[in-house]
């Protein structure tokens, strides 16, 4: 293996997920982490987190409508 090669192989590659690689997940609701939330759902409340994607300190969850409405644009 010459250097090129080794560089090539220890570089990631590049997708569109690698910003939100969690979105495979069936506990972050993709439509809030696409608008840049958190969007861990508590999966037996049904309750999302709302902060920002990164947030410091403990997720705070909210009611399902909440999130309705994030998603709207109302907040």
């Amino acid at each position: 293996m010459n250097a090129e090669q080794a560089a090539a192989s220890a570089a990631p590659m590049q997708t569109a997920d690698d910003e939100r690689p969690d979105l495979s997940n069936s506990n972050v609701r993709e439509d809030l982490a696409m608008a840049g939330r958190c969007a861990l759902v508590h999966l037996p409340t049904g309750r999302t987190c709302l902060l920002p994607l990164r947030h410091q300190g403990p997720c705070e969850f909210h009611r399902p409508q909440e999130a309705q409405d994030v998603v709207r644009g109302g907040s």
